[in-house]
C-alpha cells in the first residue's frame, strides 16, 4: 500500500478527483513539508519517504486553486517559504557532487537513474507553481502583489533548475530534458517574456531583468571553494552569461568577471576553455571604459597571456581569438599611463611569443591554430609588422615547406599571412624577394605534382593564393619577379603550374600602391 507521509501528517485524505474537503493554508503545508523533508520522512527509507512527500505535495498543488496559493502571500512570509521549498527541492534533484581534486564522483553518490527520477518529480512541483503564477496573471482581477511577490522569490532558483537539466549532460535523460524545457517555457510565459535573453536582461534597455537575481542564486556555488563540487554550475553560468549582451552586461561586470577568471585559471583544459570563452564574451559586450577601470583589463590580459604556453590546440584557438579583441583595449589603457619606451606594446609581445612557438612547433593541430590566427595579428599591427619581418619570413618558409594534407589549412593560412604582409610592408619586400620566391615556387611545385589524397579544390586554392602572392611581390619589386621567373616559365612542363606563372608574366607592371 502506498504511503503518504505529507498527507498523513496534515491529516488529509485523497478524495475522488484529487480534491480535498478542506486543506490547511499554504504556509502550513510548506512549513510541514520542509520540516519532514529535512528529517528524511517519518517512515520507510529516506529516499522513498522523500519521493512520497514530493508526490503528496504535487497532489495538493494540483488539487488547489490559485486563490489558495496567492490568497495571503502578500501578508506573511509565504513567498520566502516557497523560495525555501524550491531551493530544497533543487538541491535534492541536483547532479551528483564531484570531488574537487580527483574530478570524479564519490562512491556514495546517487546514480544517474535515481537523479533522473528525482528531477522528474521536482519538475512537476515547479511546473505546478509556475503554471498557477501564469494562470493568476491572466485572471481579470489577479492579486498582483501576491503574484509578483511569489515570482520574485522563485524565478531565480526555478530558472537555475531548468537550465541545469535542459541540456544534454551526463545526469540528464530525454525525459528530464523535455520536462526542464517545458518548465523553462512556462517560466518565460509567467514572466511575460518571449525568450531567455529577454527574461535575463529585460525586454528593453532600462527595464530590469532577472539576471541579477539569477547571479545572486548562483553566487554561493561560484566561489573558489565550491564551484568544482557541482558539475552543472560552470555550464549554467557560462550559458547564462552568454545570453546577456551589450549594453545590459556592463551593469553586471562585477558579478561575472571573477567567476570567469576562476574558470580560466583551473588546471583542467575544458574548464580553461569555458573560462576563456566567458572572458571573450565579456570583452565583446562590456564597454572598454568599464574594463579599464580598477586595472581589470590588465588582470584579464595576464590571465590570457599565461595560456599562450599551452600545448592544447582547442585552448590556444579560443585564447588567440580572445586576445585579438582584448589587445586594442589594453593598448588604449596603456596610452593613458606615463610613457616608457622600454616597454613593448602588448600586440608586439604576443606576436613575438606566438612566432617563437610557431618556429619550434611540430604538432599539426597547433600549427593549424597558429597559422589560422596569424593573419589577424598581422592585420592588427599594420605597417608595424615590418619590425617582425625576419621572424615572419622564417615562419612562412617553414610552414610552406610542410604539408598538412588533406585540408592544407596551415599552408592556406600561411599564404594569407604572406599576402597581408606584402600589402602592409611592401617597400621591405625587395630585399627578401629571393627567399620568398624560392619558398613559393617550391610549394607550388609540390602541390602541382602531388599525387596523394589531397582534394583537387584544395590544390587549386593553394595555387591560386600562391599566384596572388607572386603578383603582389612583382608589384612591390617593380617587375623583378617577371624577370626572375622567365627561365622557370619557359622550362615548366606542368600545365597547372605553367598557367599560374603565365598570369604573373602577363600581369602589367604597376606599383602596389596604385593597384
Amino acid at each position: 500500500m502506498e504511503q503518504h507521509p505529507l498527507l498523513d501528517s496534515l491529516q488529509l485524505t485523497i478524495l475522488e478527483g484529487r480534491r480535498f474537503l478542506e486543506c490547511p493554508p499554504l504556509k502550513q503545508v510548506v512549513s510541514q513539508f520542509l520540516q519532514l523533508f529535512a528529517s528524511g520522512g517519518v517512515q520507510g527509507t529516506t529516499s522513498n519517504a522523500k519521493a512520497g512527500m514530493i508526490r503528496d505535495l504535487i497532489t495538493i498543488l494540483e488539487a488547489m486553486d490559485c486563490q489558495w496559493l496567492f490568497g495571503s502571500c502578500h501578508l506573511d512570509a509565504t513567498p520566502t517559504l516557497l523560495r525555501d521549498l524550491v531551493v530544497a527541492l533543487s538541491h535534492y534533484a541536483a547532479p551528483p557532487q564531484q570531488e574537487p581534486e580527483g574530478g570524479g564522483f564519490p562512491s556514495d553518490a546517487p546514480s544517474y537513474t535515481a537523479v533522473a527520477s528525482q528531477v522528474a518529480d521536482v519538475s512537476l512541483v515547479f511546473h505546478s507553481i509556475v503554471a498557477k503564477v501564469e494562470l493568476a496573471r491572466g485572471l481579470e482581477r489577479p492579486n498582483a502583489a501576491a503574484v509578483g511577490s511569489v515570482l520574485r522569490q522563485v524565478a531565480g532558483p526555478v530558472y537555475l533548475f531548468a537550465i541545469t537539466h535542459v541540456a544534454e549532460r551526463l545526469w540528464t535523460t530525454p525525459r528530464t530534458r523535455s520536462m526542464a524545457q517545458e518548465l523553462l517555457d512556462g517560466l518565460l510565459r509567467a514572466s511575460d517574456c518571449q525568450s531567455v535573453p529577454e527574461f535575463l536582461r529585460g525586454a528593453y534597455e532600462g527595464k530590469e531583468g532577472w539576471f541579477a537575481a539569477v547571479m545572486q542564486c548562483l553566487k554561493p556555488g561560484l566561489t573558489k571553494e565550491t564551484w568544482q563540487h557541482n558539475p552543472a554550475t560552470k555550464h549554467v553560468f557560462s550559458w547564462t552569461l552568454q545570453q546577456v549582451t551589450r549594453p545590459w552586461l556592463g551593469h553586471h561586470l562585477e558579478k561575472v568577471l571573477p567567476p570567469s577568471l576562476l574558470l580560466s585559471d583551473d588546471y583542467r583544459v575544458e574548464n580553461k576553455i569555458l573560462g576563456v570563452q566567458c572572458l571573450h564574451h565579456i570583452i565583446q559586450n562590456v564597454p572598454a571604459a568599464d574594463l579599464c577601470q580598477f586595472n581589470r583589463v590588465q588582470v584579464v590580459y595576464h590571465a590570457l597571456s599565461n595560456h599562450l604556453y599551452s600545448k592544447e590546440a582547442q585552448l590556444m584557438q579560443v585564447v588567440l581569438l580572445c586576445l585579438l579583441d582584448l589587445l586594442p583595449i589594453v593598448e588604449k589603457a596603456l596610452q593613458r599611463l606615463p610613457h616608457d619606451s622600454q616597454l613593448a606594446a602588448p600586440s608586439t609581445e604576443v606576436l613575438r611569443l606566438v612566432l617563437t612557438h610557431m618556429e619550434s612547433e611540430h604538432q599539426l593541430s597547433l600549427r593549424r591554430v597558429y597559422a589560422r590566427n596569424l593573419p589577424a595579428f598581422v592585420e592588427r599591427l599594420g605597417i608595424q609588422v615590418a619590425r617582425h619581418l625576419k621572424r615572419l619570413q622564417q615562419v612562412i618558409v617553414g610552414y610552406l615547406e610542410v604539408s598538412d594534407r588533406p585540408e592544407e589549412a596551415a599552408r592556406l593560412a600561411t599564404l594569407e599571412t604572406l599576402k597581408r604582409i606584402i600589402q602592409h610592408a611592401w617597400p621591405r619586400m625587395t630585399c627578401r624577394l629571393a627567399v620568398l620566391l624560392k619558398a613559393l615556387l617550391r610549394m607550388m611545385w609540390d602541390v602541382a605534382t602531388d599525387r596523394s589524397s589531397t582534394p583537387e579544390p584544395v590544390k587549386a586554392e593553394l595555387l591560386q593564393r600562391a599566384t596572388e602572392c607572386l603578383l603582389l611581390l612583382d608589384r612591390s619589386s617593380h617587375g623583378q619577379v617577371k624577370v626572375l621567373l622567365q627561365g622557370v616559365y619557359r622550362n615548366c612542363q606542368d600545365v597547372n603550374l605553367k598557367e599560374c606563372l603565365r598570369k604573373v608574366q602577363e600581369e602589367p607592371v604597376k606599383n602596389l600602391i596604385s593597384s
